[in-house]
């Protein structure tokens, strides 16, 4: 596996990603009851944007780096988290995803990840041996995702964010999800896509709503103009199970957030349901 998200840590996508993310938990937190949070492709958890790596692309300065100078409204808590990693003030580090979780994260509350990459998942150990609430499985995260579920909190949510580098990964990555819904009713499940020529994003709605699946909302963010080759033009954010009212939020949150990030002319966001109730 060739992909490394020191790269891309920060861009345009992780910001659509984690402000959802965001929204998501806190939605939970809503009632006392505990939930849990499983990730199951959860990175290094941590990223140095100051590093050659991140600096051999600068995709960071077109994401945060955009709404870490200039917020919009509906950001706070997602900024919060971040600049919890930038207590001088000055944007250096970058969380991910399991750093973003883990500051929402309450005492009853929990978090599982997976992470294949041995080196990324020693990261990981690391940044979260002292907190009981968190475990680490240095494992395929599709795998590790069958022997989790279902957990014993009723509420929760399950991320799937792969790299998509193998030929068969979307595959891979709904006959994961079909087992999961089917195993753990009650969960939320987020998946998130990347939108650029070629992706074989409709193929996979397709069979999702052949499956039967139900409760599917679709968000999808484009700072590029769709047919724009060679690059990531946007990504999207399917989820199984949302919570009650985000599909009249998110507009409110995506459209700003489109103009903010704008790269390319007809930037723009949707919110949609795949498959309603």
């Amino acid at each position: 596996m060739n992909y490394r998200h020191i790269y891309h840590a920060g861009n345009f996508a992780d910001v659509f990603k984690h402000l959802l993310l965001v929204r998501l938990l806190e939605s939970f937190k809503r009632k006392d009851k505990g939930f849990a949070y499983l990730e199951t492709h959860a990175g290094a958890g941590a990223y140095d944007l100051q590093a050659a790596d991140a600096g051999k692309t600068g995709e960071y300065l077109e994401g945060i780096g955009r709404l870490w100078k200039e917020p919009i409204a509906g950001v706070e808590e997602y900024l919060a988290a971040v600049r919890a990693h930038n207590p001088n003030g000055r944007l250096r580090y970058y969380p991910g995803s399991p750093g973003i979780a883990h500051s929402l994260l309450r005492p009853q509350d929990r978090m599982r990840l997976a992470e294949c990459v041995p080196e990324e998942c020693a990261h990981l150990q690391v940044a979260f041996a002292d907190d009981k609430r968190v475990s680490i499985s240095c494992a395929d995260g599709y795998t590790a995702l069958k022997a989790w579920l279902p957990p014993p909190e009723r509420r929760g949510l399950v991320l799937i964010d792969p790299p998509y580098e193998r030929s068969d990964e979307w595959e891979r990555l709904r006959l994961a999800l079909a087992f999961a819904v089917d195993r753990w009713p009650t969960g939320t499940f987020a998946v998130w896509y990347p939108l650029k020529v070629g992706a074989p994003v409709e193929r996979l709605k397709s069979k999702l709503v052949a499956a039967g699946i139900r409760k599917v909302l679709v968000a999808e963010l484009n700072v590029w103009p769709m047919d724009t080759p060679f690059r990531l033009n946007g990504c999207g954010l399917l989820i199984v199970n949302p919570p009650w009212q985000l599909d009249a939020e998110l507009p409110a949150l995506l459209e700003p957030l489109a103009k903010q990030l704008q790269q390319g002319p007809n930037a723009a966001a949707e919110v949609s349901w795949l498959v309603p109730e």
